[in-house]
């Protein structure tokens, strides 16, 4: 499934459909190894269902390899009374990465007293001041980058980790593998990947009521553990660059900006006929795209054959976060994509002050703008459907007063609702763990823990 993989960073939509197929072909005969969980995230029609499917059979092949192995080792865990819950968080994004942008307040919020807090990372150090600021953080900061699974494995169990907190899954870079060997008696799986991790070596995903409804549980391999706003830490911190003028960016001063600094990949063609539809109804207004060299052409081909003029289709170039999120603030509107929504990139929109559009699906992917919007209390701007999307967003650039309503609402919100409140956040998050510990020590199996209902 390479190719696929290639054609969609491309932009090359002609055999969506017939990949989808191919895709539902392999997962119907149980083929272990030949659909990647991650790759299924972004195709639209895709069910929960199928993703846990997938994700099931994903790691099959290389777990049955390591059957004996994991045997061997046979881990076990001590359940005796301490003054600290040890909780280790496995990654390779310890740097200059999305996920540590979004996760550094809170691990500096942590309770230290009553929190241990380690770091394994098996990803470069880029020498960056993310990494540099997180290495001061955790009580200790293991490198597991020479080690071997089963190293990592031992290593991590050594440790005494109480709770071992995947941030992961199934995204490049990868080595979620290691938890198959069990070397935590509670193992999570959180934020990194937006899906369940399938198979039986992870006992709860961290997620809100709106994310993952309770009807859903059967789509999981994990029990829910709710949060009761947004699944997605976002501190109160984060720096944004200093102003700066549309014109140095590509962009007139008088047109409206559409924009979506999602990754090629996540656009599919259906939101892309949105787009342009927008882009017709709305004369003088351009889009704002995060800058892919291999795509490039082919959207302004797409546009064109869509009616529109490509260079009404402007790129942005990749820029340190603080850059970026200066220039962010110049777009009108952030367009979500679907069914694999905006995840830090819409926290970044609602933290710099642009209000973001969304379309709900049935999937996690499908829901994280949704969650982040009920979080800030914007839900009016999720809709229902495609249809819904087009008109909401028109509405929002033909209506100036009414664009200016949102603005304003949401630079209320901003510091005043739960989204970017990362201390309430950590305590909710801490709650969790302390009841995950407690259900472990007393010998109760996984279930859903927390507020299981949105609050109002």
């Amino acid at each position: 499934m390479k190719f696929y993989d290639r054609s969609r960073s491309l932009c090359e939509w002609e055999r969506v459909e017939e990949w989808r197929e191919k895709m539902r072909v392999s997962l119907a005969a149980q083929e272990s190894n030949k659909v990647s969980p991650f790759h299924l995230l972004s195709i639209p029609g895709v069910s929960a269902a199928e993703q846990r499917l997938c994700a099931d059979l994903w790691l099959k092949d290389r777990t049955d390899a390591s059957a004996v192995e994991r045997a061997d080792l046979a881990f076990s865990y001590a359940t005796s009374s301490r003054p600290k819950i040890r909780l280790g968080y496995l990654s390779c994004d310890f740097h200059e990465h999305a996920t540590a942008f979004l996760l550094a307040e809170l691990f500096e919020a942590h309770d230290r007293e009553q929190f241990e807090v380690y770091a394994y990372s098996y990803g470069p150090d880029d020498g960056l001041g993310m990494r540099q600021r997180l290495c001061e953080f955790f009580d200790s900061f293991v490198d597991l980058q020479a080690l071997s699974l089963s190293e990592a494995a031992q290593a991590i169990h050594r440790d005494n980790i109480d709770i071992l907190i995947d941030l992961k899954g199934y995204t490049r870079g990868t080595r979620t593998e290691i938890l198959s060997y069990r070397p935590a008696p509670i193992q999570v799986n959180y934020l990194g990947y937006p899906g369940t991790l399938g198979g039986d070596f992870c006992d709860y995903i961290i997620t809100d009521p709106y994310l993952t409804p309770a009807a859903s549980a059967g789509d999981y391999s994990e029990a829910f553990a709710y949060l009761p706003d947004s699944y997605q830490p976002h501190g109160r911190h984060a720096e944004i660059g200093k102003p700066t003028k549309r014109a140095q960016h590509g962009l007139d001063e008088h047109s409206f900006v559409f924009c979506c600094f999602n990754q090629a990949y996540k656009i599919t063609p259906d939101v892309f006929d949105i787009w342009c539809r927008l882009l017709y109804s709305v004369p003088g207004s351009v889009l704002w795209l995060l800058k892919n060299s291999k795509a490039k052409g082919r959207l302004r081909n797409e546009a064109y054959q869509r009616g529109i003029a490509p260079d009404r289709l402007i790129f942005a170039d990749d820029l340190p976060q603080i850059e970026h999120l200066g220039r962010l603030a110049l777009a009108d509107l952030v367009l979500d994509t679907q069914p694999y929504n905006a995840h830090t990139t819409a926290s970044d929109a609602l933290w710099v002050g642009v209000p973001i559009v969304t379309c709900v699906g049935d999937t996690f992917a499908s829901r994280v703008a949704g969650s982040l919007l009920h979080a800030i209390g914007l839900p009016e701007l999720i809709a229902a459907d495609l249809e819904g999307y087009y008109d909401l967003a028109l509405e929002l650039a033909t209506n100036p007063a009414r664009l200016s309503e949102v603005r304003q609402k949401l630079a209320d919100n901003r510091l005043s609702t739960p989204l970017f409140d990362i201390q309430a956040y950590t305590r909710h998050l801490e709650a969790l763990y302390k009841t995950m510990w407690q259900r472990h020590v007393a010998g109760d199996l996984p279930i859903a823990i927390g507020q299981t209902e949105p609050r109002l």
